[in-house]
C-alpha cells in the first residue's frame, strides 16, 4: 500500500506472523543493504484503548437495562464497579438450570466448555432441547444476565460481561440427589459461582431440602471448592409468594453454604411471587409478567428479550456482582463474601412492613434481607477486606422432655456457654422435631439476648400436613455480628384460621415439641469492630453552601453536586475549563439524540437511545 503523499510504502509479507513482536532478521538482512530503502520498520501491533471511551456500553439493548443504567434511583451501582474497571475478567460462573445456548452471538465469545455439562444426556454439550413449545429458555435468560457480550452491537450487556459463562442441562429430565450432586461438583477447582434459580415446589405445603448426596455436594464444595476457598452457590429465593410459601421450608435457600437473593420492582415495592424468610441475606430487581419494563437478556434462537421476570431473574443478577467482587479480591472465602453482601446491601426505598434494627445497628428484613445490592459498594469493600477467622460452630440442645405446644409454647435457653467460642455471630440455625395437627398453622419465632426477633416461618394456610417437622433445620441471618451471649427464646404458636384441636386421637394437645436444638455458627474476632471501608472515604474536596460538590479532585467526576468514578449515559467527560492548572474533570451533557458520546455535538455519539439506529459512519443517532 502507498501512503498519501508521502514516500512510505506498507509491504506486508505472508512468512511473519501477524503478530509477530521479535524482528524477522532475513528481510531485515536484505531491505539494510538496499541503496534504495533510505528507512524501514517491521511494524508490531500496539495496544491502546480508547481516551473517554465511556463506562457505558453501547449495546442497543442497554437504554432498557433500566436496574444498571441509573434510570432508576438507586438502581444496582453496576457503572460504579465497571468505572473501577471491575468487569468479572478471570472468574468462571455456570448456570445449573436447562440448558444453554452456547452459539448465542451475545454469549458466545464468552462461553466456557469446561464450565458446562449436561446431566440430562450425559454428554458435555449444555445446548437447550428446541421445539416442544421452546419451554427450556430459562437457563440462556439467567446466562445473559450474568455474561450477556458488552459493546458487540447485540442486546444488551451482562453484569460482569468479561467473566466466563457455562451452562449446566439438569433440569430438563428426571431430577435425583445424584444429578443435583453432580451439578453442585461440576469442576469445583475450576468454576468459582454457581447460580440456581429452582428447588422444592413453590406450592406453600412442601417442606423439602437437598438429599444426602446434594448436601454433601454443598458441604465439600465450600470446604475444597476454588482451591479450599470455598465454591459460592447463589441460589433464588423462591416464587411461592402467592401461595403463601415461605423460604425457610426450602432446604435449598436456607443453607448457610448459599446465598440467598430476594426480589424488588423498581419501584421498590415487593413482588407477589416473592417468597419471605429470614435465610434471605440481599435483594436485586425483577419485574412483573405485567411489568411496563422487565429484564433484558439472550433469549432462544439468537434473540433478545425484554421480558425475563421472576426471582430467578433476581439471582444471576446478584451472581454477576459477586463475581465482580471475586475479580476485585480472588482471595475471598464463602464467608468473607456473605459478610461483604451484607455490608454492601441497603433498605433504601424497599417496602416492608417488617423493617427491624438488630442488635448491631442493621436493618433488616424478612422479604429482602440486609436490602439492596450495591455492585459499588461491594467491590470497594472487597478490596479492602482482610479475611475473617475461622468459621466456630456451637450447639445447644434445648428439649430434653417432649412439651406440649397447645395454642403457644415458650422455650428459653442460655447461650452463654457459646460466647467462648463465638463473639459475632454468622448463621444461627434452629433444628426441631415437632408434630401438629395442621403444620401450617405454626409460627415459629426465635428471639435473641441482643433482642432481635426473626420469625423462623410464619403461616402457611395450604399447608395442611399432619406430619409436623421432621428434624427439619429453620436458619436465619438477621443475628449477624451479634453477641450471643445470654438467654434465647424460642416461640411456637398456632395462628391459623382453623382451631387445632388434634381431632378425637388427641384430647389434649395439637401437637408435641420433642427435640430443639440451637446451632450458632460465628467467630471469635469483634466484627462490628471492623469499619467500613465506604464510610472512611469522602471524595469532594470543597462544597458549596447548599453541601453540594464543587470539586472532586482530578480523578472524579462532579455530576449534579455529587462526585462519579464514571459519567452516567447521556453525560460525558471532560476537563472542567481549559484553564491548565485546573485538573478538575465534570461531566456534560451529550447532544439529545444520543445516548452515550464523546462530546456535545450530534455526530459525537457511541450509542443511541431506544427508537434510534446508530450510524457507524457519522457516528449520529437517527429515528428507527
Amino acid at each position: 500500500q502507498v501512503m498519501e503523499g508521502e514516500p512510505f510504502y506498507h509491504f506486508s509479507h505472508r512468512g511473519t506472523r501477524q503478530r509477530a513482536l521479535s524482528r524477522h532478521w532475513g528481510w531485515h538482512m536484505r531491505l539494510g543493504r538496499d541503496p534504495q530503502v533510505l528507512w524501514f520498520e517491521q511494524q508490531t501491533v500496539k495496544r491502546r484503548s480508547k481516551r473517554g471511551a465511556g463506562v457505558v456500553p453501547t449495546d442497543p439493548w442497554f437504554p432498557k437495562q433500566w436496574y444498571m443504567n441509573n434510570d432508576i434511583h438507586p438502581d444496582l451501582n453496576i457503572l460504579t464497579a465497571w468505572s473501577r474497571g471491575y468487569t468479572g475478567l478471570g472468574v468462571v460462573l455456570t448456570v445449573l438450570d436447562d440448558g444453554l445456548e452456547k452459539d448465542h452471538p451475545d454469549l458466545a465469545a464468552n462461553y466456557d466448555p469446561l464450565a458446562s455439562y449436561d446431566f440430562n444426556s450425559n454428554d458435555p454439550d449444555p445446548q437447550p432441547r428446541y421445539g416442544d413449545g421452546d419451554k427450556n429458555w430459562h437457563g440462556t435468560r439467567c446466562a445473559g444476565e450474568v455474561a450477556a457480550v458488552a459493546n458487540n452491537g447485540i442486546c444488551g450487556a451482562g453484569v460482569a460481561y468479561n467473566a466466563k459463562i457455562g451452562g449446566v442441562r439438569m433440569l430438563d429430565g428426571s431430577i435425583m440427589d445424584i444429578v443435583e450432586a453432580q451439578a453442585l461438583s461440576l469442576q469445583p477447582q475450576y468454576i468459582h459461582i454457581y447460580s440456581a434459580s429452582w428447588g422444592p415446589e413453590d406450592d406453600g405445603r412442601t417442606v423439602d431440602g437437598p438429599g444426602v448426596l446434594a448436601a454433601a455436594a454443598f458441604y465439600r464444595g465450600v470446604v475444597q471448592g476454588r482451591g479450599g476457598l470455598g465454591s459460592i452457590f447463589i441460589w433464588a429465593s423462591g416464587n411461592g409468594g402467592t401461595n403463601y410459601d415461605n423460604c425457610n421450608c426450602d432446604g435449598y435457600t436456607n443453607s448457610i453454604y448459599t446465598v440467598s437473593v430476594g426480589s424488588v420492582l423498581g419501584d421498590g415495592h415487593r413482588p407477589r411471587y416473592s417468597e419471605s424468610c429470614p435465610a434471605i441475606l440481599t435483594t436485586t430487581y425483577s419485574s412483573r409478567t405485567t411489568s411496563k419494563v422487565q429484564i433484558v437478556t439472550t433469549d432462544l434462537h439468537h434473540r433478545c428479550t425484554d421480558k425475563h421476570t421472576g426471582t430467578s431473574a433476581s439471582a444471576p443478577l446478584a451472581a454477576g456482582m459477586v463475581a465482580l467482587a471475586l475479580e476485585a479480591n480472588p482471595a475471598l472465602t464463602w464467608r468473607d463474601l456473605q459478610h461483604l453482601i451484607i455490608r454492601a446491601s441497603k433498605p433504601a426505598h424497599l417496602q416492608a412492613e417488617d423493617w427491624a434494627e438488630n442488635g448491631v445497628g442493621r436493618r433488616v428484613s424478612h422479604y429482602y434481607g440486609y436490602g439492596l445490592l450495591d455492585a459499588g459498594l461491594l467491590v470497594q469493600e472487597a478490596t479492602t477486606w482482610t479475611g475473617t477467622r475461622p468459621q466456630e460452630k456451637c450447639s445447644v440442645q434445648a428439649v430434653q422432655v417432649p412439651r406440649d405446644i397447645g395454642s403457644r409454647l415458650t422455650i428459653t435457653m442460655d447461650a452463654s456457654s457459646c460466647s467462648k467460642s463465638i463473639r459475632s455471630l454468622e448463621h444461627v440455625q434452629v433444628q426441631v422435631s415437632l408434630s401438629y395437627s395442621r403444620r401450617g398453622d405454626l409460627v415459629v419465632a426465635l428471639s435473641s439476648p441482643m433482642g432481635t426477633t426473626s420469625t423462623l416461618v410464619t403461616v402457611r394456610p395450604y399447608d395442611t400436613s399432619r406430619d409436623g417437622y421432621k428434624d427439619w433445620t429453620f436458619m436465619s441471618t438477621h443475628f449477624w455480628d451479634e453477641n450471643p451471649k445470654g438467654i434465647w427464646t424460642l416461640q411456637l404458636e398456632n395462628r391459623g384460621d382453623n382451631q387445632n384441636t388434634g381431632g378425637p386421637l388427641s384430647l389434649l394437645s395439637p401437637g408435641q415439641l420433642t427435640s430443639f436444638t440451637l446451632h450458632l455458627h460465628g467467630t471469635d474476632e469483634d466484627m462490628p469492630a471492623r469499619h467500613s471501608a465506604a464510610t472512611a472515604t469522602d471524595e469532594c474536596l470543597r462544597r458549596d453552601e447548599q453541601g453540594a460538590c464543587e470539586d472532586c479532585g482530578s480523578s472524579l467526576y462532579t455530576h449534579h453536586g455529587s462526585c462519579l468514578s464514571y459519567c452516567p449515559p447521556r453525560y460525558y467527560g471532560r476537563a472542567r475549563s481549559a484553564t491548565p492548572g485546573d485538573t478538575a474533570l465534570v461531566c456534560a451533557s451529550c447532544h439529545p439524540s444520543c445516548y452515550t458520546c464523546q462530546g456535545a455535538s450530534a455526530n459525537n455519539c457511541t450509542s443511541c437511545p431506544s427508537g434510534r439506529t446508530f450510524q457507524d459512519v457519522t457516528h449520529t443517532c437517527h429515528h428507527s
